[in-house]
């Protein structure tokens, strides 16, 4: 992929004149309210809904990603949810080249943007560009992680400084992961890594184009609220969507296996932990990617406002501000 296809902020930037925002970006930890605010702020600005969320676009996650319900859907135009089956290859370039072709369809409609979720990585990448890292030879990649296995200690290393010295002396000889990354790009391309790293897309938005957010609810509050839903889940057939993906004989690496509540669930159906340790099992994970969204979101964007969406009057003045701003 090119920085050109993914490149619309000009075309944006020309159908706006006056540079009035477009899009709302709204992230957040799981649990936080975000499906419930996009809601409204699409009803009121007349806004398609957006996916931001990584594991939401598969197809067979409907209960265990808290995938708006059909009620939810029918009260604004959602895109991007459920269209992926889970043993397709999905990342944050194809997510680029899919949030482009909506942001164009909606400019030309002239609709604004709500795009919610909770992969903040695909927010900063619409706004700062990613590195365009190439496809790796699937061959290539399989010598090298046979390698890895066998190979005798430092000999990974060796092999790198061998090809690719520059990266060689930015990794630890231990690194295995990172190392076989290295190799796997340099016999792919002919180039280094570092070369790919400093590669990078055009951002698909600009500041002047959002108005941007962090739902961000005291953690105590937010983890009573996971605790809840969990449970909900559990009585709309979490515990049988799991059976039903593990019966689809995807390979165990895709992402869409290691969802929470997928293995835990399903290895209490195998019987080879009760159903209550499998619950509390999954409840405890996604407090800890919770905090990792957290952690992600007060580092990585720390210039978005932080709203209380447990905060009625703060929430409030948030959504009016947001929709003045697109009237203005």
């Amino acid at each position: 992929m090119t920085t050109k296809d993914i490149s619309d902020s000009q075309m944006v930037e020309k159908a706006q004149g006056a540079r009035r925002p477009f899009a709302v970006l709204i992230a957040g930890p799981t649990a936080s309210g975000k499906t419930a605010l996009a809601i409204n702020l699409a009803q009121k600005l007349g806004a398609v809904i957006l996916n931001g969320d990584s594991m939401q676009i598969y197809r067979e996650l409907n209960v265990l990603t808290a995938r708006p319900s059909p009620a939810e859907l029918a009260q604004a135009d959602h895109r991007l949810f459920g269209h992926i089956s889970g043993n397709e290859p999905y990342n944050v370039m194809r997510w680029l080249e899919e949030i482009s072709g909506e942001l164009r369809e909606a400019v030309a409609a002239q609709r604004p943007v709500v795009i919610v979720g909770g992969t903040g990585l695909y927010f900063k990448a619409a706004l700062e560009g990613i590195s365009l890292m190439p496809d790796i030879d699937a061959e290539v990649r399989a010598y090298w992680r046979r390698f890895a296995q066998q190979a005798e200690e430092g000999a990974l290393h060796a092999a790198l400084a061998s090809r690719d010295a520059q990266m060689a002396t930015r990794l630890h000889a231990e690194d295995t992961q990172r190392l076989v990354r290295a190799l796997e790009v340099y016999d792919s391309t002919g180039k280094s890594l570092s070369y790919w790293q400093q590669e990078r897309s055009t951002p698909i938005l600009r500041p002047g184009d959002v108005c941007k957010l962090v739902l961000m609810p005291e953690r105590r509050i937010l983890h009573d609220r996971i605790h809840q839903r969990f449970d909900m889940m559990m009585q709309n057939g979490a515990l049988e969507e799991a059976v039903a993906l593990a019966g689809r004989d995807y390979g165990a690496d895709m992402p869409v296996m290691k969802a929470i509540g997928v293995p835990q669930l399903v290895a209490a159906s195998n019987g080879e932990i009760s159903l209550e340790a499998a619950i509390e099992k999954c409840k405890t994970e996604t407090r800890r990617y919770a905090k990792r969204q957290s952690t992600f979101f007060r580092g990585q964007l720390s210039d978005w406002p932080l709203v209380d969406p447990l905060q009625a009057d703060a929430l409030r003045e948030t959504s009016e501000r947001i929709c003045q701003g697109f009237m203005q």
